[in-house]
Order: structure tokens, then sequence, then C-alpha cells
């Protein structure tokens, strides 16, 4: 597992390889500098990424926050203080595991365990969302096609589902396909419902 560990200080992040030190399948890189922080973390391509911020001015850790916003990777962040608005920031911009005063090289280890497991659960509840949203949507233009059937033919709901799935199984493509065009034709033709 490569882990890219982001600290200014060279003792903060001495802490955290030492947690790491007893373990064989870590590879670490220490990123000291802020600037182009995701360039450099996007070079080493880790797998979790650990920020020890120490105690940062509020523009620092939205900085973090953007950053974190964008990598699609677990992060743990370790903090010295904190408060609810900048908890809340974390888990909005993906943070998995907001450590507060908690840097020890005894809890680093569970700690990248949570992160990950955070991450991948997370994760998971964000796919099963997102083939919710797209079933939903595809829901949405088949009963739509189905009114725009019934309305210009003068059929009932079961004869325009299938004629819908009649012209899917034909193209070989999905009833949501075909619902979709003849949405978008019926649309185009400017007789919109």
């Amino acid at each position: 597992m490569r882990i890219a560990i982001v600290d200014e200080s060279a003792v903060r992040a001495s802490i955290i390889e030492d947690g790491l030190s007893e373990f064989d399948d870590y590879e670490t890189f220490v990123i000291a500098q802020r600037d182009g922080l995701l360039a450099q973390i996007a070079k080493i391509e880790p797998d979790i990424v650990l920020m020890d911020l120490g105690n940062p001015s509020r523009d620092v850790l939205e900085e973090y926050f953007a950053v974190s916003r964008v990598l699609d990777r677990p992060i743990a962040m370790f903090v010295d203080e904190s408060d609810d608005e900048a908890i809340t920031s974390s888990i909005d911009a993906g943070v998995s595991a907001y450590v507060v005063d908690g840097l020890a090289a005894h809890r680093i280890k569970p700690l990248l365990d949570l992160a990950v497991k955070r991450f991948n659960a997370f994760a998971r509840l964000q796919t099963e969302l997102s083939e919710a949203k797209g079933k939903l949507a595809a829901r949405e233009s088949i009963d739509k096609a189905k009114r725009i059937l019934m309305d210009s033919r003068g059929i009932s709901e079961p004869e325009a589902y299938a004629e819908l799935r009649r012209k899917a199984m034909e193209s070989s493509k999905r009833i949501a396909t075909i619902a979709e065009a003849v949405v978008t034709a019926h649309e185009l033709m400017g007789d919109q419902s």
C-alpha cells in the first residue's frame, strides 16, 4: 500500500512513519510542501493520504479540504484542535477520518484501517445512490414515454409499455433508451405535455 503523508513538520511526519514502520506492506512518501499539492499526490498515486496539519489556520484547513474534495481515495486528517464547523467541513470534503489531538505512533495503523473502511463504505453508498438515481430517471422516462404513446395513439398503459418493450427488443436496446428517444422526439415535434 502506498501512503502519502502530507505534513510540513518533519517531526510530526516521522511520528506517522514510525507508526507504520513495523508493517511490511506499506510504502510511505512524505510531502512537506503545500505548493502544487494535488500534482505531488497525483505523481505518487497513493492508496491513502494522511494529512497532519497540527494547528492550522482556517485558510489552510479550507485549502486542505479543497484538496480532499478532489481526491478519490481514503484520507485521514490529524489536527491538534478543532471545532464543529471544521468537523462538518471535513465530512463534506470526504475526509474518511478526522482525528483531533490523536497523533501517536501506536494509533496510526488502526486509524489508517478505519479511514480505508469508512472510505469503502461511503464509496459503496455513493454507488448505490447513483444506481438508484439512474433507475429513477429511467423509470420517469418510461412513464413519460408511455403517457406520450397513450395520448398520441389512444392505447392503454400496458399496450404502451408493450410497444416500448417490443421496440427495445427489436433494436437490442434498453427500454429506458427507447423511452428517452420517444420523449426527445416528442419534445422536438413541439407536442410537449
